[in-house]
């Protein structure tokens, strides 16, 4: 069985990869299990009293808890610790790393367009996980007032609104200042919940005998439709798993495998064990098991510390909202938006604002819209299956293709996740009528815009390459009619072959050409990072024109007066005073053979009507740039 293949140093590329392995540990808390962790509010309860109820007994409460240890550790310790983390695009993980490391080895292949379809699904249903997630994760903890105090149920949904408000609004501001506290509050949450757990089991210890998996099959074995039911509301304790491979190029490997098995897996176990201990001796505590497990005193006390738990946790989901977003942008399957810089140490903290308006509205509208964490469960987990059933094919290709494992070794393994991911994602479209039709009509509208802009984009550049004068040809005319007048015209430029149309029509109309002409093409690579020796390619194509490619990766942002800095061979040094940076903004029209449906290439006009400016994406100087209108068809 071959391992991945490793490139050496390319681990280290997280804005925190230089401190120790304890200092990593305690931030991937905070970052990557803040939703996986917050999972015991509502999971065990929504397995008994949700919208396939159970008898609270003895041979179900042995049952559930077995599913539930098992399913941890087939899910998350084999299949995220053990295999998706070895899965990494030169140290980051995620469904879009997974989908670029693989495209990077498909040219040729049959699988190549499976690849971008699951990748862009995957994608899609994460955007329908990441609207639920806060909402069902800040109602349960603030549900805990009722615990409390009974009375205090009518002020659950609007101080939950409230939270979820104000964390919205403060994303503007970035959480560098605040971001250190995230670990060390989640540490002491998970120690929380162990040691209640643990105090519980103490009480009765035989719920232990959970742990072993005849318990599971005998449940299936007595009641099978139940049981086959249950994985809807059982599969609630793993959701954020996919958080462990999405934010590994944040933390690396060891810290988030070590934080699993040393701090958060126990922890859980711990806790659901507990709360299984109360349920035996108190059925009744099954309307909130996981407050009750603290004594009256300290209930209130668990209630804060389970609401700051769920905001960091949502904090957590935001975050890889943005950072999925700008991915997406920079791959090409999203147009250009603005995205904000939020710390100007870490790269990587970012502030969308049209993806926060946007989570913000559909996050309160769910809200209210479901008015508790009960009722949010019905339609959560559909994203989640499904997000971790994409992920399972794409890494099958990455056994099969790319690690090269043998057909005897990979089988086993593919069919064993294959099975349990298809168990919990056919359980789960039981939930449709009661909710679960919300993520899926997500999933759907991202995956249609992911892919109208992916289509529009490759219609439009092929047009644009069908209608380009070869550029050897206009140099020839050009450098012996047109005036040439002093500095540098740099002409943006998505081809890396033929003439722009900015330099087209900069010459028709103004009928000068600068002393230096550069026709520049950024160019996204199907890898995180590019070093910044392997930024820059310059062609001299005579007659003082240059054409010149700048690469990025998929994590970076594009910086061109930052790059052009750099440039040394093609001439005296690029200085922004004398240089003019030439843009074509193009607008559709109806075309004679359409190549997309009408409402398609309606959609795709709208989105690029919409895109951000390339002055403020590439971060070029206001006052130095031209923009040069065209006409294309699709």
């Amino acid at each position: 069985m071959s391992s991945p293949p490793v490139i050496a140093g390319r681990e280290a590329r997280g804005p925190h990869q230089t401190d120790g392995l304890p200092k990593l540990m305690l931030g991937a808390l905070g970052v990557v299990y803040g939703d996986i962790g917050t999972s015991p509010l509502y999971a065990l309860r929504e397995t008994f009293i949700g919208h396939h109820p159970l008898p609270v007994d003895a041979p179900h409460l042995f049952g559930i808890l077995s599913l539930v240890f098992w399913t941890m550790m087939l899910v998350v310790t084999f299949k995220y610790v053990t295999l998706m983390l070895r899965a990494d695009n030169r140290g980051e993980g995620g469904s879009i790393a997974l989908q670029a490391l693989l495209q990077r080895h498909a040219h040729g292949k049959p699988w190549a367009g499976l690849v971008v379809v699951i990748g862009i699904l995957a994608t899609s249903l994460f955007f329908g996980e990441s609207i639920i997630t806060p909402a069902i994760s800040v109602l349960s903890a603030v549900e805990g007032l009722t615990v409390v105090e009974a009375r205090l149920a009518p002020l659950v949904l609007p101080l939950a609104v409230a939270i979820l408000i104000l964390l919205f609004i403060l994303q503007a501001r970035g959480t560098a200042r605040v971001g250190a506290l995230f670990g060390p509050i989640t540490l002491v949450y998970f120690a929380t919940i162990g040691v209640l757990g643990a105090l519980s089991i103490a009480a009765n210890p035989s719920i232990l005998w959970a742990l072993s998996p005849h318990h599971a099959v005998q449940f299936f074995r007595t009641d099978g439709l139940l049981a086959f039911l249950a994985l809807s509301s059982v599969v609630l304790a793993v959701t954020g798993a996919e958080a462990l491979y999405a934010d590994m190029g944040h933390f690396g490997r060891r810290p988030i495998r070590f934080s699993w098995m040393l701090i958060v897996l126990p922890a859980l176990m711990l806790n659901y064990l507990g709360q299984g201990a109360l349920l035996l001796v108190s059925p009744q505590a099954i309307e909130n098991p996981f407050f009750m497990l603290a004594p009256e005193d300290l209930r209130l006390a668990l209630v804060i510390l389970a609401t700051l738990a769920t905001v960091i946790a949502s904090q957590a989901v935001i975050s890889g909202a943005f950072s999925v977003t700008r991915q997406a942008v920079q791959l090409g399957y999203l147009p250009r938006l603005r995205i904000l810089h939020t710390s100007e140490r870490a790269e990587g903290q970012i502030y969308i604002p049209v993806v926060n308006w946007s989570l913000l509205v559909l996050v309160i509208l769910l809200a209210i819209g479901f008015g508790s964490s009960s009722n949010l469960a019905a339609a959560y987990g559909i994203s989640v299956t499904g997000t971790m059933l994409a992920g399972t094919i794409m890494l099958s290709i990455l056994i099969i293709e790319v690690w090269k494992w043998k057909l005897w070794q990979a089988i086993p393994v593919i069919t064993l996740l294959a099975i349990v991911d298809m168990a919990y994602f056919s359980a789960n479209l039981t939930k449709i009528p009661d909710g679960g039709w919300f993520p899926l009509l997500i999933g759907i509208l991202a995956f249609t815009m992911l892919t109208t802009w992916a289509r529009g984009r490759y219609l439009m550049q092929q047009r644009l390459k069908e209608a380009a004068m070869p550029i050897e040809i206009f140099i020839k005319s050009a450098a012996r009619t047109a005036t040439r007048v002093p500095g540098t015209a740099v002409f943006m430029t998505s081809a890396a072959s033929g003439v722009p149309p900015a330099l087209l029509h900069n010459l028709k109309h103004n009928k000068v050409l600068h002393e230096r002409i550069i026709l520049l093409t950024v160019v996204i690579d199907e890898v995180p990072f590019v070093d910044r020796e392997d930024r820059i390619e310059v062609i001299d194509l005579g007659s003082n024109f240059f054409r010149m490619v700048l690469r990025y990766g998929f994590m970076q942002q594009p910086d061109v007066p930052a790059a052009l800095k750099l440039v040394e061979t093609c001439g005296p040094q690029i200085k922004m005073m004398d240089t003019s940076f030439f843009l074509a903004r193009q607008t559709l029209l109806p075309s004679e053979r359409p190549e997309m449906a009408l409402w398609r290439e309606k959609l795709f006009a709208w989105m690029l009507r919409n895109a951000e400016s390339a002055m403020e994406f590439f971060n070029l100087p206001t006052n130095r740039v031209v923009e040069l209108g065209s006409q294309v068809e699709i």
